[in-house]
C-alpha cells in the first residue's frame, strides 16, 4: 500500500515562514539546549566532584568527541537532508528506502568507527594534548562513550530524520529524555556511588539508550508516514553516495574542529606555562559555553532544514529565501545573547564549573577575548547550514574548511608567539570575523549566480 504524506509534511509548502519555523526550530532548539546543558552539567559534576584536573582531562576528549560526532553526522545529517528532498518530491518510497539505509549506515560506522578507536585509545588522547596528569581522566571518559557508539549512532541518525520527515516535537522528546535520564543519574554515579568521570559518560550513555528505545519504535510503528519497511532498500549506493555527498560538510566540520581543538589544547599547554592543564580546563569552559549558544542556532537551523529541503525539491524558490532570512535574523540575536553574557558575567560563569582560583582567572580573561566577535557567529552557522539544507554540500563544506583550517589554524600559529596565551583566545575571534564576511560573499555570489539559474529553469 503506497505511504501518504502527512498534513504536518504538506505544509512545508504551505504555511506561514514564521509559524513553520517555529512549528519545526521550538523543539529542535529546546532539544539543543537539552544536550547542552546535560553536557555542561556533566561537566559541572565533573568539576565539583572530581575536580579542576577532570575538567582539563574533559577537555582533552573534546577533539575524539568531534569525531565520534563527525562519523554519525556523515549519515545523519546527509539522510535528513535527502529525506526532506524526496518528501517534497512525493517520492514517500524513496524516503523510506533512506531510513533502511541511514540506520545500517549507523550500525557499520559504529562498529568500525568504535572498534578501531578502542585499540588505538592511549595514543590518540597523546596525541590530542593528554599528559600523565590528564590521561587517566580521558581514558575512563572515553572507553565508555566508544562501548555505546552502536546505541549513539542510532539514537542520533533516526532522531534526524524524524524530525525531517515531520516529527519535530517527538525528535524534542527523545532528546529531552535523553537528557532527564542522564542528569538524573549523573550525581548518583558521581557522588553517591563514587565513580567519578566514567560515572558522568554510563550516565550519558544511559539516556542515549532510553532515547535509542523511543526513536526506534517510532520508526518500527506503522502510524508514522515514514517508517521501516522490511521490503524496501537496506543498503543501496545511489542513496549512500548522496548522504555521503550531503553528510560531508558537517562531518569535515567535525574532522576540521578536531584537528583545531588538538591546536588549541597544544598552543594552550605551551604558552600557558606551569598552568598549561588549567589552559586546557579554562578552554574547556569557554567551550561548553559557545557550544551552549552554538547549539541553539543549530537547532534554528535543523527547524529550517525540512522547509528549505521540502521547497527546493517542489521549486518553491520564495519561501526558500524567506526561510533564510529569517533564520539568520534569528541565528544573529543567539549569539548576541551570547557575547553580552560571555562579556558581562564570566566570573559567575566560570564559577559553575570550578572553585579552583586560577581556572577562573584564566577563564576569565579567555572569556574577553575568545567572545569579542561572537555576535556574527550566528549568521555564518545559518548561511553554512543553509547551503547542506538545499543540497549544495559543497558550498557549506567550503565555509566549513575556510572558517576551521584556512584561517583558524594560521593564527594559532602565529599569534600565540607575539601574544602568549592571549594570542590562542584572539586567533578564535579572528576567524570568525574573517568567516562572517566569506560567508556574506559566498552567499550573494550563490543567490545571484546559482538560484536565478534554478529559477529560470523551474519556470
Amino acid at each position: 500500500m503506497a505511504v501518504t504524506a502527512s498534513s504536518s509534511t504538506e505544509d512545508l509548502g504551505q504555511r506561514a515562514i514564521g509559524k513553520l519555523l517555529t512549528q519545526y526550530s521550538v523543539p529542535a532548539i529546546i532539544a539543543s539546549v537539552a544536550t547542552s546543558l546535560y553536557n555542561i552539567i556533566d561537566s559541572i559534576f565533573i568539576g565539583r566532584g572530581v575536580g579542576a584536573m577532570a575538567i582539563a582531562g574533559l577537555a582533552i576528549t573534546f577533539p575524539l568527541m568531534n569525531l565520534v560526532a563527525a562519523f554519525v553526522m556523515l549519515i545523519a545529517a546527509g539522510g535528513a537532508t535527502i529525506s526532506s528532498i524526496f518528501l517534497g518530491q512525493k517520492n514517500y518510497s524513496r524516503a523510506t528506502d533512506v531510513v533502511n539505509n541511514v540506520f545500517t549506515l549507523a550500525v557499520i560506522h559504529s562498529v568500525v568507527f568504535g572498534g578501531l578507536t578502542l585499540l588505538f585509545l592511549d595514543p590518540i588522547l597523546y596525541f590530542f594534548g593528554a599528559t600523565e596528569a590528564t590521561i587517566g581522566y580521558a581514558r575512563e571518559f572515553m572507553k565508555v562513550i566508544l562501548y555505546g557508539t552502536p546505541i549513539s549512532y542510532i539514537f542520533i541518525g533516526l532522531n534526524n530524520l524524524m524530525r525531517a520527515t515531520g516529527y519535530p516535537k517527538k525528535a524534542m522528546i527523545s532528546a529531552l529524555l535523553s537528557v532527564v535520564v542522564n542528569v538524573i543519574l549523573a550525581p548518583i554515579f558521581i557522588f553517591t556511588l563514587k565513580w567519578g568521570i566514567k560515572g558522568a559518560a554510563i550516565a550519558t550513555i544511559c539516556g542515549q539508550f532510553a532515547a535509542f528505545i523511543w526513536v526506534l519504535y517510532h520508526f518500527l510503528s506503522k502510524d508514522s508516514s515514514i517508517h521501516f519497511k522490511r521490503d524496501n532498500r537496506w543498503l543501496t549506493w545511489s542513496i549512500i553516495k548522496r548522504i555521503y555527498a550531503i553528510g560531508l560538510s558537517p562531518f569535515l566540520m567535525n574532522v576540521c574542529a578536531c584537528a583545531v581543538v588538538i591546536f588549541i589544547n597544544r598552543a594552550l599547554l605551551d604558552y600557558g606555562g606551569v598552568d598549561g592543564n588549567l589552559a586546557v580546563g579554562a578552554y574547556g569552559i569557554l567551550n561548553r559555553t559557545t557550544m551552549f549558544f552554538v547549539m541553539i542556532v543549530f537547532g534554528v537551523t535543523q527547524g529550517m532544514q525540512p522547509i528549505l529541503g521540502y521547497n527546493i525539491g517542489a521549486c518553491n524558490f520564495d519561501r526558500v529565501k524567506r526561510t533564510l532570512r529569517l533564520g539568520v535574523w534569528i541565528g544573529v540575536a543567539i549569539t548576541v545573547v551570547g557575547w553580552l553574557v560571555s562579556e558581562i558575567f564570566p566570573d559567575t560563569v566560570s564559577s559553575l564549573f570550578t572553585t579552583d582560583e586560577t581556572l577562573i582567572k584564566i577563564s576569565r580573561e579567555g572569556f574577553r577575548i575568545y567572545f569579542i566577535c561572537y555576535p556574527v557567529v550566528g549568521c555564518q552557522i545559518v548561511i553554512q547550514n543553509f547551503f547542506q539544507s538545499v543540497g549544495k554540500p559543497q558550498m557549506s563544506i567550503f565555509l566549513s574548511l575556510t572558517r576551521q583550517l584556512l584561517f583558524l589554524i594560521p593564527f594559532l600559529i602565529f599569534l600565540p608567539r607575539v601574544l602568549g596565551i592571549n594570542g590562542v583566545w584572539a586567533s578564535m575571534a579572528a576567524s570568525d570575523i574573517i568567516s562572517f564576511f566569506v560567508a556574506i560573499i559566498t552567499l550573494g555570489w550563490w543567490m545571484k549566480h546559482v538560484m536565478k539559474k534554478m529559477e529560470k529553469s523551474a519556470l
